[in-house]
């Protein structure tokens, strides 16, 4: 049996003498040749079938002449059609239309000769039974050809590869999980092999879809039904397409994979492969984002265009994460110009060939610069006359800026008033500024910087001769963002573990990138200047629950195949985020998941020298001269788990 698979191995990689399957492909000549062999044994056939009764065939032609008329025409109808000229392993439907039509046209070809010999001379050439007879033999012969040679193929591409298909069941019956299940089967290059469809609908039993059962049972963790039919067909995953099933559907139906082991795959929507060859690409293990209980958001397409259409746009730390979805999204609404802003040089260039690629008729321009250089930024503000700004340039990571409270305060804070000022001085329309729930009741520098860059863009607005608006969006944890927890447990997983959790009831709110950028954009055409609005985050998710999902998405045990540990608060950490200051309401707006924060907006004056002060003492003083001058600007700043929290104590009454 080895020597058996070392040989078909040797014959698949063209490790023999003939190397028949060493060749691109079978020359047209070879198939020509195999065609009209093929037809030879057809006319061979429908001779010793018809001898055989009590027909007789016509004596005008003997019977090798007889034959070489019947396959002469074939041939001439094969050339006619080009049957010869696809690929045979890769048969689609048009080359089985093209052996069709020249069968086809063979049979009418030689029933008019028929037609015309027995008008003008009174006598037949050829029997009618044995023209039909040689058409359906010889197409049959031709079809199950290149049907043997397309599968006998892909069989000895994948026993020579190792890479055995995996059986997979589609959920749901509707148009586009039909036409995933056609994908499958007709592209032999597809890691899978369709097993069949999955419905709850009790109306559909005893129907095939695709040649393949269509199941009616209920998917549950607990549904032995269910169990029963992944073990009698030998089910190794299950396929989901993205939007044919609510959240709460999927997560059920991934509770009930892995209760059996079953991996599940999701697949995008159908305009996201129409082209073959982005379908086995885009088809992936699901993913913890694709799980997460959040209700779809819908954005005023209409009004968001009409208020960045024909606009010069810029956008600060545009290379980042945030930043480069709002690039993308601004694309979309045809603006004048958009000028990307950042001062990674790598991402920079990376947004860059992006937008060459994806918006090749868009004018827009790359600059590289730090926000806080104001002569650059001057120049760049002059040049562009802006009408809008965002402004998503920021250091966001708490542990990394609770260990440098300098540039908190250079890059949040002062190159925040830079941009500010700048944008009054330059007369731009609007002027949004994207923030962070950590800035609310702040435990940490970077969130108390974000919250001084608040406090400060809010002054601005009500100072004398102002006619920018200036708008804040406040929202918590991104999904995918440079340096958040998906990406980092997800790289922890594949590194083996262990997967790390500072704390076992840490609770986060999550929103996907995309969702944050559309309601930043959304928000931006309600403000009237100097709110903040805050975004509806839906609910929030205990991160252990998070690891253990994910670890179990992977095909493997949570603390069994992947420890998880807990490791501690980090610097400045705490274990809830919150998405109003103490004293803070809010007010409705016309879109549900966004909401205008009531806040006490300070002086301008008090606030701008306090800044002034701020950023001169990083200058000179100490890390925590820094901080406690910052705490004395938001004096809703507490810190917590961090070395700065002494400078929270109320001094004793004994000193």
């Amino acid at each position: 049996m080895i020597r058996g698979e070392r040989y078909l191995k040797r014959i698949y990689k063209g490790d023999n003498k003939l190397k028949l399957l060493d060749q691109r492909y079978l020359p047209r000549w070879a198939v020509l040749s195999i065609d009209i062999c093929i037809c030879i044994f057809s006319f061979l056939a429908v001779y010793f079938i018809i001898v055989g009764t009590p027909l007789q065939f016509y004596n005008v032609l003997s019977t090798p002449y007889r034959a070489l008329a019947v396959i002469g025409i074939n041939v001439l109808f094969f050339y006619i059609f080009r049957t010869y000229a696809g690929i045979i392993r890769h048969s689609t439907f048009t080359d089985v239309f093209r052996v069709a039509s020249a069968s086809f046209g063979t049979a009418v070809a030689l029933l008019l000769i028929n037609f015309a010999t027995f008008l003008f001379f009174g006598q037949k050439v050829f029997l009618t039974t044995g023209i039909l007879l040689y058409a359906f033999i010889s197409f049959t012969i031709l079809l199950f050809f290149r049907i043997s040679v397309k599968e006998s193929y892909q069989f000895l591409k994948n026993f020579a590869s190792g890479n055995l298909k995996k059986r997979v069941l589609i959920v749901g019956v509707q148009d586009n999980t039909i036409s995933l299940g056609k994908a499958l089967t007709t592209d032999g290059n597809m890691p899978f092999t369709l097993a069949g469809f999955i419905t709850e609908n009790p109306h559909s039993k005893r129907i095939k879809i695709l040649g393949k059962p269509v199941f009616s049972v209920p998917v549950s963790s607990n549904s032995n039904s269910f169990t029963a039919l992944l073990a009698d067909y030998s089910i190794d995953g299950v396929l989901v397409i993205s939007d044919s099933l609510t959240i709460k559907e999927k997560n059920q139906i991934v509770e009930a994979c892995l209760a059996n082991k079953i991996e599940i795959f999701n697949v995008p929507t159908m305009e996201h492969w129409n082209k073959r060859e982005d379908i086995s690409t885009h088809i992936k293990r699901i993913q913890i984002e694709d799980l997460l209980e959040r209700q779809p958001i819908a954005i005023d397409s209409d009004l968001i265009k009409q208020d960045l259409e024909g606009k010069a746009i810029m956008v600060t730390g545009g290379a980042g994460s945030i930043g480069s979805e709002i690039v993308r999204q601004v694309s979309n609404f045809n603006p004048k110009i958009v000028v990307i802003v950042d001062n990674a040089e790598s991402a920079l260039h990376t947004i860059e060939l992006e937008m060459k690629d994806k918006f090749p008729d868009l004018k827009f321009s790359t600059q590289l610069s730090d926000i806080t250089n104001e002569g650059r930024m001057e120049r760049i503000y002059n040049k562009y006359n802006f009408d809008v700004v965002y402004h998503a340039a920021a250091y966001k990571h708490v542990p990394l800026i609770e260990r440098n409270p300098r540039e908190a305060i250079r890059v949040n804070i002062n190159g925040t008033r830079i941009l500010a000022e700048l944008a009054v001085k330059y007369n731009v329309g609007r002027f949004v500024m994207i923030s962070t729930d950590k800035a609310v009741n702040p435990t940490n520098v970077m969130g108390a910087s974000k919250r001084a860059a608040e406090m400060y863009v809010q002054s601005l607005q009500n100072s004398t001769n102002v006619c920018t608006r200036f708008i804040t969006t406040r929202f918590g944890n991104v999904l995918g963002s440079n340096g958040s927890v998906i990406p980092y447990f997800r790289k922890q997983i594949e590194e083996g573990g262990p997967v790390t959790v500072t704390h076992k009831d840490i609770i986060r709110y999550f929103m996907t990138i995309s969702e944050a950028c559309q309601l930043v954009l959304q928000a931006g055409t309600m403000g009237k200047g100097g709110e903040i609005f805050v975004f509806d985050m839906g609910k929030p998710i205990r991160i252990l629950d998070m690891a253990e999902r994910m670890i179990a998405l992977s095909g493997l045990k949570p603390y069994e195949d992947i420890d998880i540990k807990i490791t501690g608060l980090r610097e400045g950490e705490k274990l809830y985020e919150e998405l109003l200051n103490d004293g803070e309401t809010t007010l409705p707006t016309y879109h549900p998941k966004i909401t205008v924060s009531k806040v006490v907006i300070c002086n301008f004056k008090e606030t701008h020298d306090a800044i002034e002060n701020l950023i001169l003492l990083t200058k000179t003083e100490r890390k925590k001269t820094l901080v406690k001058a910052l705490k004395t600007l938001v004096p809703e700043y507490v810190s917590n788990n961090s070395v700065f929290e002494e400078l929270d104590k109320k001094p004793s009454l004994n000193n």
